[in-house]
């Protein structure tokens, strides 16, 4: 069996009867500071943990509106929905502990639990009596719930259908073994010496472990090998006890010396010193030490990360006790949750992913549901899609999206599915966090588009949008993560893709398309051409409210890199000493400066097949003579960039050349219009 779904309603961010949705095994709770993630693993322990079930007035849905609260008190409710898993034996322990909790008969099983915490009926009248005589806003009635009626607040927990009120059996719930690791945790209380409980009860259990797993005999002769164990060990023991009382012997008497002075040795009784030592009472003479290259340091001296696994391992080590019916009896728990809050709190990016694998590894073994919350890339791109569960606030209200469910069976979703597993680098993972998002295609326009955005007064970081790199035109996989329309668990949030229109040719009857210069378009009648080859540019409404598509004007249009000297022919500081043939296109510029005309500027450009094929083409274009000078110069400059040098030294031109411009003064930089709309878009409030 396992925890399929939780519903949560009026409980801290969690309004309405929101469902989230679960896998069997890990599941991962990812998104930004205070979208929940908290909430919900506080809402599995209200259900299945053993800690106090009484909550705070910081524990109720604040967005409740002050007619709600006069009609009728607040009350909180946490719905889990247990399902029977494939594997699931027919009359298994999971079914048996269950059994009073079923909603469904059939299989696969249904069965559910439910916490409320309510104000009792008797107090009700009591209640609307005094909050209707409230004249002042909603926090006034909060104020008067805390102070008036919070104490008379209680908790039930249901099991089956909610409205038939049966109490959870005390026994069935003692069943589920839950243990929570929360985000801020002294590990050193429970970890380092064998007197703490966590450490001494693992000790215990695996004292003479080897006898305790030796199946070649019998469970008696077990039982007879390890009490030899201990009475050989209560042997030594008495051995160390006597040679106490030998080197006592002399000065015992000094020490008790004033027993009969002061009348405690009244009727002939006479203090001694005697003992007994079991192997149980020496666990807390040992301590947990760190062994490397020959040196012992203890574990307090131990790094906080490392701690943190080791603790997380003695915990897995803990549940596997837990639930030994052979050490425990009838009190072994049937049903392990391990609940850990933000483990990338102490880990680096490399132990990140070592502790995903670790949980991976042993999740079948030692647990049977691990829920982790994070906010690190690095452990989002680490798990798969299929255990990602995405919290986010829209309009105040949490949501809740599903990367894996998105995608159906079909040979195309699942061709998408597996590009986006293996491409979802950190950096891509940050796509799952950020409020917004531009896709872009390179590493250009990822390092210019936020310098962009700076020229036009917009900050990206304080709007919370994140420039996601491509590595080429793969907008069509991503974007089904997003589409809303098409998916009721796609991630609801903007997107705007900045992509090149990149025109192609083909001679007529030929299959293979190839790249074309928008001044070359429809000059030759022996081609067949396209305008724009990129599918993903016409795919989305330009006025999409949650997605749209950014590129160049077509006609005119081809790539990035070609769009930013069309609109800045004269800006030689764009020529920076990565580009091909710099010397030249510097040249050219001046002369276009100058005025020169199309024949002075294609003499500057060194004879070539290039030279041909663009004098050709140009000469049978539509464009103007200036329109056409724009346009040799970006091809100049296009077949002449590197792009990654390329990209790095445009970048840091573009940012000083922002902050050496006086503010009084215009910056006199055309931005491709195409980028500006894709900015101004995702800038804007919703």
């Amino acid at each position: 069996m396992y925890i399929s779904e939780l519903k949560l309603k009026n409980f801290r961010g969690f309004k309405d009867s929101e469902s989230i949705l679960f896998n069997q095994g890990t599941n991962v709770i990812i998104g930004p500071n205070n979208a929940g993630k908290t909430s919900i693993l506080k809402a599995l322990e209200l259900l299945f943990g053993n800690d106090t079930k009484r909550l705070t007035i910081n524990d109720f849905n604040k967005h409740l509106t002050i007619e709600e609260l006069k009609e009728t008190p607040p009350k909180i409710s946490i719905t889990a929905k247990i399902v029977e898993s494939e594997n699931d034996d027919d009359y298994s322990d999971d079914l048996v502990t269950v059994s009073t909790w079923l909603t469904k008969l059939d299989k696969p099983y249904e069965a559910c639990i439910t916490y409320e915490f309510f104000l009792p009926q008797k107090n009700e009248e009591e209640y609307l009596n005094s909050i209707k005589n409230i004249n002042g806003d909603v926090n006034d009635c909060w104020d008067e719930i805390e102070y008036s009626f919070l104490r008379k607040y209680t908790y039930k927990i249901y099991v089956g259908y909610p409205e038939h009120k049966n109490i959870v059996d005390p026994d069935s719930i003692n069943k589920f073994d839950f243990q929570f690791l929360t985000a801020i945790r002294d590990v050193e209380r429970d970890l380092f010496t064998g007197r703490s409980s966590l450490l001494k009860e693992v000790i215990s259990f695996f004292m003479d472990y080897e006898i305790k797993t030796d199946s070649s005999i019998s469970e008696e002769d077990r039982k007879i090998a390890i009490d030899d164990k201990k009475r050989a060990f209560s042997e030594d023991a008495t051995s160390l006890i006597k040679s106490l009382q030998d080197r006592m012997k002399a000065g015992k008497k000094e020490m008790l010396k004033y027993v009969e002075e002061t009348g405690a040795s009244f009727d002939n009784s006479e203090p001694s010193f005697e003992g007994r030592i079991f192997d149980t009472e020496l666990y807390s003479a040992l301590k947990l030490m760190i062994e490397n290259e020959g040196f012992k340091l203890p574990a307090t001296q131990n790094g906080l990360g490392y701690n943190n696994l080791i603790y997380i391992s003695l915990l897995l080590a803990k549940m596997q006790i837990n639930a030994s019916g052979d050490y425990l009896g009838s009190n072994a728990k049937t049903y392990s949750i391990l609940a850990i809050e933000e483990p990338e709190a102490h880990l680096h990016p490399n132990m990140q992913y070592k502790f995903l694998k670790f949980l991976d590894e042993n999740q079948e073994n030692k647990v049977n549901q691990i829920f982790v919350t994070s906010h690190s890339p690095n452990i989002t791109a680490a798990v798969d899609l299929e255990n990602i569960i995405i919290l986010y606030k829209s309009d105040g209200d949490t949501n809740i999206s599903y990367p894996g469910r998105v995608f159906t069976d079909s040979e195309e979703d699942i061709l998408s599915k597996n590009y986006v597993q293996r491409f979802l680098d950190v950096t891509k993972a940050d796509m799952f966090f950020a409020r917004n998002l531009i896709l872009v295609e390179g590493i250009s326009e990822q390092l210019l588009v936020p310098e962009f955005a700076k020229i036009m007064n917009q900050d990206l970081t304080d709007s919370h949008v994140s420039v996601i790199n491509m590595g080429g035109r793969y907008f069509e996989h991503f974007l089904k993560l997003f589409d809303t329309s098409k998916s009721e668990y796609a991630i609801k949030k903007k997107v705007a893709c900045i992509t090149d229109l990149d025109p192609v040719k083909k001679e007529t009857g030929d299959s293979n398309w190839t790249k074309c210069l928008p001044f070359a378009l429809g000059t030759n009648e022996d081609y067949e051409y396209k305008e724009c080859s990129n599918n993903i540019v016409d795919c989305y409404s330009k006025d999409d409210d949650l997605i749209r598509v950014y590129s160049q004007e077509e006609g005119k249009g081809c790539t990035f890199e070609y769009e930013l000297i069309l609109k800045n022919p004269d800006r030689k500081e764009l020529v920076t000493d990565s580009v091909r043939n710099n010397a030249e296109i510097k040249r050219m510029m001046t002369s276009f400066e100058n005025g020169e005309d199309i024949v002075s500027i294609l003499g500057i450009m060194r004879t070539g097949q290039f030279k041909e094929n663009i004098s050709n083409d140009i000469a049978e274009c539509g464009f103007d003579e200036i329109e056409k000078i724009k346009h040799i110069i970006a091809a100049r400059y296009l077949k002449s960039v590197q792009k990654g040098a390329v990209a790095q030294e445009l970048a840091y031109v573009v940012s000083e050349t922002c902050q050496n411009v006086p503010s009084e003064e215009n910056f006199d930089f055309n931005i491709p219009k195409y980028i500006m709309g894709a900015i101004e878009w995702i800038c804007q409030e919703q």
